[in-house]
């Protein structure tokens, strides 16, 4: 049984995501917020700037900051 690099690249990913998350299990509302806000921007910045890294960079800080400001 042989494994194609997509697949071996997606589970490495949904490794890394499990063992992430687990430690965010005792964070604040708040501290989730800014976790979630700044990956989405991130994404997003990635996707606006065809992967360009500081456009990467400046979604994940605005994501991060509306995630803070939303989080009570």
């Amino acid at each position: 049984m042989t494994l194609n690099n997509k697949t071996m690249v997606k589970a490495v990913i949904a490794l890394t995501l499990v063992t992430v998350l687990s430690g965010c299990s005792n964070w604040s509302k708040r501290n989730r917020n800014t976790a979630i806000g700044a990956g989405i921007g991130a994404i997003g910045g990635s996707v606006l700037t065809h992967g360009d890294g500081l456009g990467t960079l400046g979604g994940a800080a605005l994501g991060g900051v509306i995630g803070h400001q939303s989080g009570n």
